[in-house]
């Protein structure tokens, strides 16, 4: 029973269960950035190319013959990729940036003075009384 404890704790720890959770969301995010690269900004990126359609750029190193399918070097697909690709560095950059910039408002905010301790407050007013 000890290695399933022990395997518990580990995947009930906050971290864990934090990262867990932003990889699925990230996974998502990647769905929808690929959509919107394939769906919505290649076509006019095609257009203004003279019609081009990305993903079906590829450099043909052997034609398909009866025993083998074509040998093609797919580089229209790598180019939707990268761009999907900088778009999601750029986002993740877009998140990391706000979070730094919060966590330096958080240190530039100057902790408000402690409160003076008991003895200092008697102190002073001790302090007070001798002067007068």
């Amino acid at each position: 029973m000890g290695m399933v404890s022990e395997f518990k704790d580990f995947a009930m720890r906050g971290n864990v269960v934090d990262m867990a959770v932003g990889i699925v969301i990230g996974g998502a995010f990647g769905k929808i950035v690929s959509s919107f690269t394939n769906d919505v900004l290649m076509p006019p990126i095609g257009m203004a190319t003279g019609g081009v359609d990305f993903s079906q750029l590829a450099l043909t190193l052997q034609e398909k013959t009866a025993e083998a399918a074509a040998v093609t070097v797919n580089y229209g697909l790598f180019i939707n990729t990268v761009i999907d690709f900088l778009i999601i560095a750029f986002a993740i950059f877009l998140v990391v940036k706000a979070m730094n910039s919060a966590k330096q408002q958080e240190e530039e905010t100057p902790a408000a003075p402690p409160e003076p301790s008991k003895e200092e407050v008697l102190l002073a007013e001790i302090r007070d009384a001798l002067r007068r």
